[in-house]
């Protein structure tokens, strides 16, 4: 089975913290043609960790699904990956981009990026397992700022014929701050034809979507921040594509992407659910009239019915 890839098939990226099963059926039914897990401890798959575990949780519906790994030793993801195929997964991804302080001590994530080497040799490990197009990375231009190292490590990936270079225009220690360098996407692209680039960062609308496939002529989009305040954005997406227009009133959407979500937690992350709520529902809440009254509300639910609620009082406006 080969990958949706290309510019009429949005991608969903591995959001730590939020794109766990519900969160990725709902963008699913918008629109979104494949998901990433959150990133998955390849010493935690390891050590049977119970945490780890619960973020492969999938079903039917969830497919093609891609395992985002993180991990810095070639012989631990060799064995993580083993797990994972018993399991039945055959998608991969190493993440070259993570900043966060806990990963980066671990050698891992974007301190990846200070060690091409090693990125070569664990790419490789994977791909003694599986077909070469079935392993991809996620990256970063380079680990610390104007460390400009993203053309060097996409030769090497595009020797490795690796399925595809997802890559986030900052440098890791920038974070999220600053701006995205989509003339970086357009340079990748353009040195190495071979290699599918996909394109992150600073796409938090669809028009942002069209705009970076435009201005870079890259392989395909991944919404991250867009998607979470917005899993309508696949669908927003593919009608500009197809120049169409999307006539449901703003209010009507967000009442049913609140139902989406009072559907699928309760069925497949009962235990998250409702706190969790409080943290990503009110981010959808704009451009309608009294949001900011409706995501206070939302910001202390304690019920699905309370959430119910407030999704039919946006149906009936």
């Amino acid at each position: 089975m080969s990958l949706p890839l290309g510019p009429r098939y949005p991608w969903l990226a591995p959001l730590a913290g939020f794109s766990d099963l519900p969160f990725r059926l709902v963008c699913r039914k918008y629109g979104c043609d494949l998901a990433f897990t959150e990133m998955v401890s390849a010493s935690g798959l390891i050590y049977n960790s119970k945490g780890t575990f619960s973020i492969l949780k999938t079903c039917a519906q969830d497919s093609p699904l891609i395992v985002q790994l993180f991990g810095a030793d070639p012989k631990i993801i060799f064995k993580a990956v083993n797990i994972l195929k018993k399991l039945g997964f055959k998608y991969f991804d190493l993440n070259c981009g993570c900043s966060v302080k806990k990963v980066i001590k671990t050698g891992s994530g974007a301190y990846l990026l200070t060690q091409i080497k090693k990125i070569e040799e664990i790419v490789k490990t994977i791909q003694s397992l599986v077909p070469a197009k079935q392993v991809g990375i996620k990256a970063r231009l380079g680990y610390s700022l104007k460390e400009n190292i993203y053309l060097k490590l996409g030769e090497k990936m595009a020797k490795l014929g690796i399925g595809w270079f997802t890559l986030h225009p900052r440098y890791a220690k920038q974070k999220f701050s600053g701006t995205a360098d989509w003339n970086a996407l357009k340079k990748l692209k353009h040195t190495f034809p071979e290699l599918k680039v996909i394109g992150s960062g600073d796409i938090f609308t669809a028009e942002d979507g069209i705009n970076c496939l435009s201005f870079t002529q890259i392989d395909g989009i991944m919404f991250a921040r867009g998607a979470l305040s917005n899993p309508f954005i696949f669908q927003e997406y593919k009608a500009l594509l197809q120049q169409k227009s999307i006539t449901i009133p703003k209010s009507k959407i967000i009442a049913q992407l609140l139902l989406d979500f009072a559907k699928y937690y309760p069925k497949f992350a009962p235990q998250k659910a409702v706190l969790k709520m409080r943290t990503l529902l009110p981010k959808m809440i704009k451009n309608i009239p009294e949001a900011k009254k409706i995501r206070h509300k939302l910001t202390s639910i304690s019920s699905w019915e309370q959430v119910i609620q407030i999704a039919n009082q946006l149906k009936e406006e």
